[in-house]
């Protein structure tokens, strides 16, 4: 079991900037894929940015250039640093973790909300025009 604690949310201005950060609790932190997911209301849950243990990272075409994900291994937290940030990036962000199996061990961290076993409660981030 993964128990995983979101922080950083708030309001800012646009062009702003804010930093997420995701506590988890498991030991073998560095196993999992970690990805940022946000859901706007009445919007559908959208992944935004994950990271595996080699730190190859996989981004929305909405946030490239503007969002950076890291990790911390020894302290076992994920970061999501949020730059220029826009109105639409009004959203509860959450983020999750799973083991990858098989090929998915291969491959960059997926942006499919149903890949993924393990969930924080979420953060909310404010943007205003």
């Amino acid at each position: 079991q993964v128990q995983l604690v979101e922080a950083g949310g708030g309001s800012v201005q646009a062009g702003g900037s804010l930093r997420l950060s995701c506590a988890a609790s498991r030991h073998d932190y560095s196993s999992y894929h970690w990805v940022w997911f946000r859901q706007a209301p009445e919007k559908e849950r959208e992944g935004v940015a994950g990271i595996d243990d080699a730190g190859r990272t996989n981004y929305a075409d909405s946030v490239k250039g503007r969002f950076t994900v890291s990790q911390d291994n020894a302290k076992k937290i994920l970061y999501l640093q949020m730059n220029s940030l826009k109105p639409e990036d009004t959203a509860m962000y959450y983020c999750a973790a799973r083991y990858p199996v098989g090929s998915a061990r291969l491959a960059t961290p997926s942006l499919r909300q149903s890949d993924y076993t393990y969930w924080g409660q979420g953060t909310q981030v404010t943007v205003s025009s």
